[in-house]
């Protein structure tokens, strides 16, 4: 690559394209009104009504003094019931071919469940 081609301002540097001040740079007056909104504020207020719909309570239990989300509970209980489940199903002598994916899925199953039931 020939440097020799490349024109320096008259103090020798290059020119680099972050020393331009964007306020020079030529603009349309079309382009830049598309480029604002045209919000009311009746529109405004009537979207964050419905954004502050979901603004409730959360739904969490005093344990010891601490508050737990009540998901963390529906959790825990969930993993005892697929406990449970694996328990009754050895008893019986039962067995899966997919032991890895069956009671990780039980006890999602037995979470959400015990969601739907105490909580929707």
């Amino acid at each position: 690559m020939n440097r020799s081609k490349q024109r320096p301002f008259r103090d020798g540097r290059r020119p680099v394209l972050s020393r331009i001040i964007y306020s020079e740079l030529p603009m349309s007056s079309k382009s830049s009104s598309r480029l604002q909104p045209k919000v009311s504020v009746l529109s405004v207020i009537s979207c964050s009504i419905g954004l502050l719909s979901g603004c409730s309570r959360a739904p969490t239990f005093d344990i010891v003094g601490s508050f737990f989300p009540a998901w963390l509970v529906c959790l825990i209980a969930g993993i005892f019931l697929a406990s449970f489940a694996h328990w009754s199903l050895s008893r019986l002598k039962i067995t899966l071919f997919v032991p890895l994916l069956v009671y990780p899925s039980l006890a999602a199953l037995f979470t959400f469940l015990l969601w739907l039931a105490f909580f929707s």
